[in-house]
C-alpha cells in the first residue's frame, strides 16, 4: 500500500469516527444546564438568575434549543429538570431548586422571598440595584468562571472570560467571590463598579494546556510530572533577560549553556532538558507546535550535532506563563517530545498596559586584558505589553521588544585573544487576540516577528599565519562572525463546540533564517586586494503545520471520561544559500579560481604553505553546498482519560505518524494517578518516543576551518546523502526510538506546605551524533578530513527531580520558600561504530562532550519576603561538577612518555562543584509605578579555571554556570 493510500484510508477512518460519535451524541444529547440556559438567553434575549454552585454538575437531555420557541424550551426544562422556573417580567426568570425535604422546603421558602424581593424591584425601577464590575487577579488580569454569589441569598452569577460581570442585587447584601486556587473575598455594594481583587496562595490546581487535552483536568490532578513558571513571578525575583534563562533559574533538569567560539552556537543558545538534546524537547505557542532553528550545532558545544528551538526568539514580556511536561509525550504531540514538552502560554490581559525598563552590565574584573578591566556587557532591555477588548468578549494582546547587549571579555588564550560572549541586538513584536464568531465559536492568532543582530569574535589569526596578509592586519587580526537572524511565526485556528464535542481547526506557519556576515577578516589567497567583509550566505528552515483535533468530556462514564483524537500534517522545508565568491573561493596570483588545473606555483603560499581561501573565522556557503529539500509528515493521535473513581485516573495515548522520507512510525503512552489521601497522589507512567531526523541533520554540508589542538585544519562536513558517507558505511538517518518511565508522588502536607518527587528513566536508541575527522584522501583525493551525521549511539538517563513549596502569610506581608533539584546521570550503552575506528567515529573527548550535556546535579532555593510595597528575594544555585577532555587526549604519546594513562590524566579538565547567589529587592513607588535593582552571582563565582587547550580557546569550557561573573542591573516598571 502506497503511503498516499495510507493516508486517504486514516483520513477517511477518522471522518467516518467522528461522524459516528457526533451523530451519536446527537442523537442523546447531553448539556450542562448552565449551557441550556445560555442558549436560550442568548436567542431570546431573556436572562437568568440562579445559583452556579447549586447546578454547577447538572446535566439535561434536549434537542436542538435553537429551533425551539422560548416557552417550550422553557417548559422542557422543567420537565427534565427537578428545579422550578419563574417568570418575573422584563425579561427575567429565575431557576430554583423544588426537592420536597424539610431542608429544602426551608431553601424554597426562601426562595419565594427572595422572588417576591426581585419582584418587587423590578416593579420599582427607581429603587432597582445594578452592580457591574471586573475580577482580577493579583497581576491585574482577568479571572473568568468566579462565582459570584449576594450574601445570604441564592442570587447570582459567574464572571465572563474578560473577568467581567453584572447582577443584579435582591437587597443589596454583600457579595461573596469565591475561585478555586484563590483566597474569597466579601465585597461591600457602596460603588455600582467594582474592581475586584482576588489573592492566590501556591496555586497547585491551575488548568493545564499541555499534557492533556481534557479542559476539566488540574495541575494536582495530573498523572504525569508538570511545572509551570508564572513569569510575573518570577520577574519579582529576577531580572533575568531572556525565556532560556527564566526556564534555568525555575527547572533544576533545564540548562541553556551560553557558547564561545563555536561559530552559529555563540548566537543561539543550545537548551537541554534533563541532559538530553536540544532538539529532544518538543516546544509549543499556546498549545501549536513551535518550528526549530535551521542552524546545527557543531565543534564541542552542548547539543553537538543537534538543531534546537530558539526559545529566545520569543519576547518575555509576552508570555503569561510557561508550562513544562516532563515526561515522554511523543504519543501525545509526536516528533521532539522525548525528553518532554515546553508550552508557552501567551497573555491575554485586556485594559492594561506593562511598561518596563532594564539597565544592567557585568563585573570584569577577571580579564588579563587591562583595557577590558571594570565592565563590560553593558546590557539594555526595553518592552510594553498592552492588551484591549474586541466586541465584548474577545481581546487583543500586544507585546514589543528591545534588548541590546554588549561583547564580553574574559581571559582568553594565544590562540583566543577576544573570549566571551556575543553580542546581540535584538527586536520583537508578537501578538496573541480571540474574537467570538458565536455563541460557541472562537477566532483565535498569535505569532510574531523576531530579528537578531549578533556579533562574535571567532579564534585569532596571528600576523605571521600564512591566514594573514601583514599590509591588511599589521598585528594579525580577530575575525568577527556576525549574522543576522530572523524569526517569524503565524497561526490561525477556530475553535468552539460543535454538537457537543469541543473542536479545534488550525494553521501554524513558522520560519527562521540564519544569514552569516564575516567581518574584519579576509580571504588570504586575494593577498592584499582582499576585502575586509563577506557576506557568507546562510539556512532557513520552515514548517507549516495543520491541525485538526476533536474532544468530548463525558461525566456519566464512570467518574468521568474524555476522549480526544486528530490529525497533523506538517510540511518542512530546508535551505541553505551561497555567500558572494570572495566568502567560499580560493584564488591564484592572477586573481582565478583555484581549480583542478591550477598549476601548483600559481597558488599563493607563505613560507611554503598554501594560504587557505575563504573568509577567516567562517567560510562562506559555496553553491555546491546549495540545498532546497522538503519534507512532509502526517499524523493520526488519539487518546482518552478515564477517572474510573475519585481516587483512580488512568489516561493512554496512541500515535501514527507517516514520514515522507523514512517511513512509520507508531507510539503508545499510558500514565495512572492514584489518590492514597486527599492531599497524596502517587503517579505512573509508561510510555515509547521518537525523534524524526532534522533536514539539517540529513542534508547540511559545509568546508569550514576547525582548530583542533589549536592548529587550523580545513575539514568537510558532508551530507548524510553523499555517496563518501556511503562508503565509509554509514546508512539513511533513521529515527531516534525511545522509552521512558516515570514514577513520582505529590503531597500537600499542610496549608503551607508541598513537596513533590519524579523519578524517571530514559532509553534512547540510535542518537545521532556528529563523528570526527576521518581521512577520506583514499576515497577522494581532494578530501582529507571529513565529518559526518550518523545513528551513532545509545544512551541511558536516570534522574530525580525534587520540589519543595512553603509558604507562611502573616498579618501584612508573606514569605515564600521553594527548594528544588535534579539528580541525574546519564550512560552510553553502545557506540554504533560499525567498522570504523572507534576513537574517530566517536571517541572519549565526543563522549565526554555528550555526557556533559547531562550534569550530575544542580539544587536551587530562593526565598522571597514580601509586603504591600517591598519585596526581598534571594536564590543559592549550587552547579554540580563536571568534567571534560581537552585538545591534549589527541596528542603524540611520545609527549607523555608514552603512557596513554598519563596523557588521559593531563587531558581532564575537572570543574569543580560551584554556589553562586542572586539577590534582589523590588520596591513599588505607588499604584502604578515601581523599581527593582539586584545582582546575579552576587559574589561574582567563576568556574574552574583550566589550561589553555579547552575548545573555546579560553580557559573555560562552555559549562551552565556560565564564565562571565557577576551582573548587576537595575529596572523601572510602569504599570497603569
Amino acid at each position: 500500500m502506497s503511503k498516499k493510500n495510507t493516508k486517504i484510508h486514516f483520513i477517511l477512518f477518522f471522518a467516518c469516527l467522528f461522524y459516528f460519535l457526533t451523530s451519536y451524541s446527537q442523537n442523546k444529547k447531553q448539556l450542562l444546564l448552565s449551557d441550556a440556559l445560555n442558549i436560550i438567553s442568548n436567542k431570546h434575549k431573556v436572562f437568568f438568575t440562579y445559583n452556579p454552585v447549586v447546578i454547577k454538575d447538572q446535566k439535561v437531555e434536549v434537542q436542538n434549543l435553537q429551533k425551539l420557541p422560548l416557552n417550550q424550551s422553557i417548559e422542557l426544562l422543567k420537565k427534565l429538570t427537578s428545579y422550578k422556573i419563574d417568570y418575573l417580567g422584563n425579561n427575567y426568570y429565575v431557576l430554583y431548586a423544588s426537592i420536597k425535604n424539610k431542608y429544602y422546603t426551608n431553601q424554597k421558602s426562601l426562595y419565594k422571598t427572595q422572588l417576591k424581593l426581585l419582584k418587587d424591584s423590578i416593579n420599582k425601577k427607581e429603587e432597582e440595584v445594578t452592580v457591574r464590575g471586573i475580577v482580577l487577579n493579583q497581576y491585574y488580569q482577568p479571572i473568568k468562571k468566579v462565582n459570584i454569589i449576594e450574601s445570604n441569598t441564592q442570587n447570582g452569577t459567574i464572571s465572563r472570560n474578560d473577568g467581567s460581570f453584572e447582577l443584579k442585587l435582591l437587597i443589596n447584601n454583600p457579595i461573596i467571590f469565591t475561585h478555586i486556587g484563590y483566597k474569597t473575598e466579601i465585597v461591600q455594594t457602596k460603588n455600582k463598579f467594582l474592581r475586584v481583587l482576588l489573592k492566590s496562595g501556591i496555586e497547585l490546581d491551575e488548568i493545564l494546556i499541555v499534557g492533556s487535552r481534557n479542559n476539566q483536568r488540574k495541575k494536582v490532578d495530573s498523572p504525569v510530572s508538570t511545572d509551570v513558571i508564572e513569569i510575573d513571578n518570577i520577574k519579582k525575583k529576577s531580572e533575568f533577560l531572556e525565556v532560556n534563562q527564566f526556564i534555568q533559574n525555575e527547572i533544576p533538569s533545564f540548562n541553556a549553556t551560553k557558547q564561545s567560539g563555536s561559530d552559529g552556537a555563540d548566537h543561539i543558545v543550545p537548551a537541554t532538558y534533563r541532559g538530553l538534546g536540544p532538539d529532544q524537547t518538543l516546544v509549543l505557542i499556546n498549545g501549536k507546535r513551535r518550528h526549530q532553528a535551521s542552524l546545527i550545532n557543531l565543534y564541542g558545544t552542548r547539543g553537538r550535532g543537534n538543531s534546537g528551538t530558539d526559545l529566545n526568539a520569543i519576547p518575555a514580556s509576552a508570555i503569561k506563563r510557561i508550562e513544562v511536561l516532563k515526561d515522554g509525550a511523543s504519543a501525545q504531540y509526536g516528533s521532539d517530545a522525548i525528553a518532554g514538552v515546553i508550552n508557552i502560554v501567551l497573555k491575554d490581559n485586556v485594559n492594561q498596559t506593562n511598561i518596563n525598563s532594564t539597565v544592567g552590565f557585568y563585573n570584569a574584573n577577571n580579564n588579563s586584558d587591562q583595557s577590558k578591566k571594570g565592565i563590560d556587557g553593558f546590557t539594555y532591555k526595553a518592552d510594553v505589553n498592552y492588551g484591549t477588548k474586541i466586541n465584548k468578549n474577545g481581546f487583543v494582546n500586544v507585546s514589543a521588544e528591545f534588548l541590546s547587549k554588549d561583547h564580553t571579555f574574559r581571559n582568553g588564550t594565544n590562540v583566543r585573544q577576544k573570549y566571551g560572549d556575543a553580542a546581540l541586538k535584538s527586536s520583537n513584536l508578537f501578538i496573541n487576540s480571540e474574537i467570538p464568531i458565536s455563541p460557541t465559536m472562537r477566532a483565535y492568532t498569535n505569532g510574531g516577528y523576531s530579528f537578531k543582530n549578533t556579533e562574535a569574535y571567532a579564534f585569532t589569526r596571528t600576523s605571521d599565519s600564512e591566514r594573514n596578509i601583514i599590509s591588511i592586519y599589521p598585528n594579525g587580526f580577530n575575525p568577527m562572525i556576525t549574522s543576522n537572524i530572523s524569526d517569524k511565526s503565524f497561526t490561525l485556528g477556530l475553535k468552539g463546540k460543535l454538537k457537543g464535542w469541543n473542536i479545534d481547526f488550525s494553521n501554524t506557519y513558522g520560519k527562521n533564517n540564519f544569514h552569516y556576515f564575516i567581518k574584519e577578516t579576509l580571504n588570504a589567497t586575494l593577498l592584499d586586494k582582499s576585502p575586509k567583509e563577506f557576506d557568507a550566505g546562510g539556512h532557513s528552515l520552515s514548517q507549516n503545520t495543520t491541525n485538526f483535533d476533536i474532544s468530548k468530556y463525558f461525566r456519566s462514564t464512570f467518574k468521568g471520561l474524555n476522549i480526544a483524537l486528530g490529525l497533523e500534517n506538517r510540511i518542512e522545508s530546508y535551505k541553505i544559500f551561497a555567500g558572494e565568491e570572495g566568502s567560499y573561493a580560493s584564488y591564484d596570483l592572477n586573481g582565478n579560481i583555484v581549480n583542478s588545473n591550477t598549476p601548483i606555483n600559481q597558488i599563493p603560499t607563505l613560507n611554503n604553505k598554501i594560504r587557505p581561501g575563504g573568509s577567516q573565522g567562517f567560510p562562506g556557503y559555496s553553491p555546491l553546498n546549495k540545498v532546497n529539500r522538503n519534507r512532509t509528515s502526517f499524523s493520526l493521535y488519539f487518546d482518552s482519560e478515564i477517572d474510573f473513581s475519585k481516587k483512580w485516573l488512568l489516561t493512554t495515548a496512541f500515535r501514527y505518524e507517516n514520514y515522507s522520507d523514512f517511513g512509520n512510525t507508531i507510539n503508545t503512552k499510558i500514565a495512572t494517578r492514584f489518590k492514597v489521601t486527599s492531599t497524596t497522589n502517587l503517579r505512573a507512567s509508561f510510555s515509547t518516543g521518537f525523534r524524526a531526523p532534522s533536514l539539517a541533520q540529513i542534508y547540511y554540508n559545509l568546508k569550514f576551518t576547525n582548530y583542533i589542538d589549536n592548529k587550523p585544519v580545513e575539514s568537510f562536513l558532508i551530507a548524510n546523502n553523499n555517496p563518501i558517507t556511503n562508503k565509509f558505511g554509514i546508512k539513511q538517518l533513521k529515527e531516534e526510538k525511545a522509552v521512558n518511565y516515570s514514577l513520582g508522588i505529590s503531597h500537600k502536607a499542610s496549608k503551607n506546605l508541598q513537596f513533590f518527587i519524579d523519578s524517571y528513566y530514559i532509553f534512547i536508541k540510535d542518537r545521532i551524533i556528529l563523528s570526527g575527522n576521518f581521512d577520506a584522501s583514499s576515497i577522494d583525493p581532494n578530501v582529507q578530513n571529513v565529518q559526518f551525521f550518523a545513528n551513532g549511539v545509545n544512551t541511558s538517563t536516570y534522574g530525580l527531580d525534587f520540589k519543595l513549596n512553603w509558604c507562611k502569610k502573616f498579618t501584612t506581608s508573606k514569605l515564600f520558600i521553594n527548594f528544588s533539584g535534579n539528580f541525574n546521570k546519564m550512560k552510553i550503552t553502545r557506540i554504533n561504530n560499525k567498522d570504523l575506528d572507534l576513537k574517530t567515529f566517536f571517541g572519549a573527548r565526543e563522549q565526554y562532550f555528550l555526557l556533559a550535556s547531562a550534569p550530575k546535579h544542580k539544587l536551587i532555593l530562593n526565598a522571597i519576603y514580601s509586603n504591600k510595597n517591598i519585596s526581598l528575594s534571594s536564590s543559592i544555585t549550587r552547579f554540580s561538577s563536571l568534567r571534560l577532555l581537552d585538545w591534549q587526549i589527541n596528542k603524540p604519546l611520545s609527549n607523555f612518555n608514552n603512557s596513554p594513562e598519563e596523557r588521559l590524566s593531563a587531558s581532564i579538565d575537572d570543574y569543580g562543584a560551584k554556589y553562586t547567589l542572586d539577590s534582589h529587592f523590588s520596591y513599588k513607588l505607588s499604584k502604578n509605578y515601581s523599581i527593582q535593582i539586584g545582582v546575579n552571582n552576587l559574589f561574582n563565582t567563576y568556574p574552574t579555571q583550566q589550561g589553555g587547550n579547552t575548545d573555546s580557546g579560553g580557559l573555560w569550557d562552555a559549562v551552565q554556570m556560565g564564565s562571565n561573573g557577576a551582573f548587576y542591573y537595575s529596572k523601572f516598571s510602569v504599570n497603569f
